[in-house]
């Protein structure tokens, strides 16, 4: 897929199980179209764990950096639902990054997603950055593949807590975020290995380099708000 926008919300957590069937109505039918009604909110994509049965990524794509802070954004935040209020504890481990797009490549919406967390030190951050680039423009347009892209998180100097996050609890943040998609869930398993092997190994001087696959669960365009 091809990101809209100069700008993402990048999100990973995990709900009980007995709280899915919930999570699934409520997100689909209530948290998206409400986020997707903030100007400059473009499309928001769930993925769901192949990996782990509890494990959720989530993906908003804005127009630009601005909109982390505008008023829409941030009243909303500061203002969750009755039914927000009551699901926002369940996300269990919320990391979550506000996102500068620093490269993007691909067309279309795929099934298949991989994300890759992590965090370079400084002394490989411009070498690395631009081996990544160079990597993902290459391979995106391979067979089975759709999409690569390179998020790098940029916290709102005046962010501080919101409601929502008070309810959650402290999130986590990643700081580095690549992202594959396709549609063939093998290739895309196999190029994001060789990546994290060929590309990033060794560019974090400890830090864990942290993969996770994801099938798509469900998107929403703005104009799909619009129309209903």
């Amino acid at each position: 897929m091809s990101l809209l926008g100069r700008a993402a919300v990048a999100m990973w957590w995990s709900i009980e199980p007995e709280m899915r069937a919930e999570f699934g109505d409520w997100h689909s039918h209530e948290h998206f179209p409400e986020r997707l009604n903030i100007p400059g909110f473009l499309r928001g994509s769930r993925w769901a764990s192949t990996l782990d049965t509890s494990g959720y990524f989530v993906l908003y794509e804005l127009d630009a950096y601005e909109t982390l802070t505008s008023t829409g954004y941030l009243d909303r935040l500061n203002a969750p639902t009755p039914w927000s209020t009551k699901m926002m504890p369940h996300h269990l481990g919320m990391v979550r990054s506000q996102c500068r797009v620093e490269a993007s490549f691909g067309g279309g919406l795929a099934n298949a997603l991989a994300t890759v967390r992590l965090s370079p030190d400084d002394r490989h951050r411009s070498a690395l950055r631009e081996r990544i680039v160079g990597t993902l423009a290459e391979i995106a347009p391979k067979p089975g593949l759709t999409g690569a892209h390179l998020l790098i998180t940029q916290t709102p100097p005046t962010s501080a807590p919101t409601r929502e996050q008070e309810i959650r609890g402290a999130d986590g943040t990643a700081d580095w975020v690549v992202l594959l998609s396709g549609y063939d869930s093998r290739i895309v398993q196999d190029t994001v290995q060789q990546l994290a092997t060929d590309t990033l190994d060794g560019a974090c001087d400890g830090s864990d380099i942290i993969v996770g696959r994801y099938e798509l669960s469900f998107c929403m365009t703005a104009a799909d708000v619009a129309r209903s």
